[in-house]
């Protein structure tokens, strides 16, 4: 599901340390039960929300190194 905006709440944006200062990257947000994941060049753009599941499913590929795209 991709939310434009959560009225009422003040989100914590949070990038991987890894990516340095001035990085594009990508940017989560915990929100009650939800994770929200953006772009970091196109915040206004929209965000995802990952139940628990999701985000565990997401956390585990990248590890796994099954996005990397190569």
């Amino acid at each position: 599901m991709v939310y434009r905006s959560i009225q009422g709440s003040e989100l914590t944006w949070r990038k991987g340390s890894g990516s340095g200062e001035g990085s594009d990257c990508v940017e989560v947000a915990a929100a009650g039960p939800s994770v929200l994941v953006r772009d970091s060049r196109a915040p206004s753009a929209g965000m995802l929300a990952l139940n628990s599941t999701q985000w565990r499913a997401l956390v585990d590929a990248i590890q796994n190194g099954d996005l990397d795209g190569r």
